[in-house]
């Protein structure tokens, strides 16, 4: 029997995913906004799909609603656009969810319903099962930040406006040495967070907060966009590609002042918010940009996860949880890694073009906020809610 607490939680999950295509018209529910996003039916019907893959087909071999809805919620199994297109209107998909995911709580709930499986040991199952629903939650988010930033005409006027701030020293340093990372091997842990690992580390100087707006707003008005020198060749290709001239969600008003779009509509810029939308191509070319400005900030780069995780479980810096934050280095196993419930899950992670993020958004589930959790991303993905914070060379 699951936790009661852990149940709430996802009972509760499961409920917003839910509310959240409710709330928008129906025309809207099964259609994408991004070309890199499915529609929130197919995110809600994926959480649905995976909860009854492992609940009743692997654990019970009762295959009878998996096999039906297969190819729709399987990524890979037909093209996305025709898998949205397939999907039922959405007051059958919530219907069709309500009635199953509510059936999966009082399974949950109830002793002896679900076999003995090592699986369920320590409740390691549901807790995948509530972060795979969080990750999709929000995905949903982005779907309906990518349905807002479709709205051209806002007619806003911003109220103060962003003033560009050349970035300052404001740096902590981590001194040379041996440092844990990843999980203890707590039940929630991924297996991407396992087994804890000790890294060696040499001393660098960590930026206190991440990015801030008027900060990114300085790299833009020196003509950072326009930069190559700033840019790598694939960095270039993307940019010129994408027409990118700031980040994703910044548009300008009448008065050309910059204002952004959140998921509530346009609002003024706050100067010392990190700054979010941006892709690792961006990231990469504003600490290069930093780099140039020379004296203490000579030789920024971006971080790397695990300098990340060292500064974050020790202390030493701020603005946590505001923005996913970029990182260096590819998304990897550690040594000696084992895939959970199997490696279905993991192995589409672990491939040439995902980079690691740190940290959390402002709209992370908190099941997801934690110094070992590892998030990922093509270096081309802007949707993700993403910013940057650098990393220094000691002195």
């Amino acid at each position: 029997m699951t936790s009661s607490q852990l149940l709430a939680r996802l009972s509760g999950l499961q409920q917003l995913m839910r509310d959240l295509l409710r709330g928008v018209p129906a025309a809207h529910a099964n259609r994408r906004f991004d070309p890199e996003l499915a529609s929130l039916g197919w995110y809600l019907g994926r959480s649905v799909y995976r909860e009854t893959y492992w609940l009743r087909e692997v654990l019970t071999g009762d295959t009878e609603l998996t096999e039906r809805v297969r190819p729709l919620f399987t990524p890979g199994a037909m093209d996305p656009a025709l898998q949205s297109a397939r999907l039922p209107p959405p007051d059958h998909l919530l219907n069709w969810a309500t009635e199953i995911q509510d059936e999966h709580v009082r399974r949950l709930a109830t002793p002896g319903t679900l076999p003995a499986s090592d699986l369920l040991r320590n409740d390691r199952l549901q807790w995948l099962l509530l972060q795979e629903g969080a990750r999709d939650y929000e995905r949903m988010l982005m779907v309906l930040h990518a349905a807002r930033l479709r709205q051209q005409d806002h007619g806003y006027r911003v109220e103060r406006a962003l003033t560009a701030r050349v970035p300052a020293a404001d740096l902590v340093v981590v001194e040379q040495g041996h440092y844990r990372i990843g999980s203890r091997g707590e039940p929630f842990a991924y297996d991407n967070e396992l087994p804890p690992q000790a890294v060696e580390l040499s001393g660098f100087r960590i930026a206190r907060r991440p990015v801030s707006n008027a900060e990114f707003l300085a790299f833009m008005e020196a003509g950072g966009y326009r930069a190559d020198r700033l840019w790598s060749e694939a960095g270039r290709r993307w940019r010129d590609g994408s027409g990118a001239t700031a980040p994703l969600h910044w548009r300008r008003d009448r008065a050309q002042c910059w204002y952004g779009i959140g998921l509530q509509g346009p609002a003024d810029l706050h100067p010392d918010a990190p700054v979010a939308g941006l892709s690792r191509h961006e990231a990469q070319a504003f600490a290069a940009w930093v780099a140039e400005r020379g004296r203490d900030l000579s030789g920024a780069v971006p971080q790397h996860e695990y300098q990340w995780e060292v500064a974050a479980r020790a202390g030493l810096i701020e603005g946590t949880g505001q923005v996913w934050e970029w990182c260096a280095n590819p998304f990897h196993p550690y040594p000696e890694f084992r895939p959970f419930p199997d490696s279905s899950i993991s192995q589409a992670d672990f491939v040439a073009n995902r980079l690691s993020l740190r940290g959390a958004s402002l709209h992370t589930q908190g099941c997801l906020r934690r110094a070992s959790f590892r998030n990922r991303a093509t270096a081309g993905d802007r949707q993700g809610f993403a910013g940057i914070r650098l990393v220094f060379p000691h002195k």
